[in-house]
């Protein structure tokens, strides 16, 4: 099974900047991010901690439900 992260970086090449693109950029910039990590609470424990815009947290719930349905 693919990482979350892996699994965001589809959205790096979209032209059209989109939630789902600008939380792919942070996560791929971001350093610290769990990179590694397929556990929906490490991911949202982290992105409560190192909110990068506002609308993230409801992004990422909603790539993640899909990254789940794709796996």
């Amino acid at each position: 099974m693919k990482s979350f992260h892996q699994y965001m970086m589809r959205y790096r090449g979209n032209k059209h900047v989109n939630n789902e693109k600008k939380l792919a950029e942070w996560m791929f910039h971001d350093h610290d991010f769990p990179k590694y990590s397929t556990d929906y609470d490490e991911i949202s424990s982290y992105l409560e901690w190192n909110i990068p815009f506002s609308e993230a947290i409801s992004t990422f719930d909603k790539c993640f439900e899909q990254y789940l349905e794709d796996n």
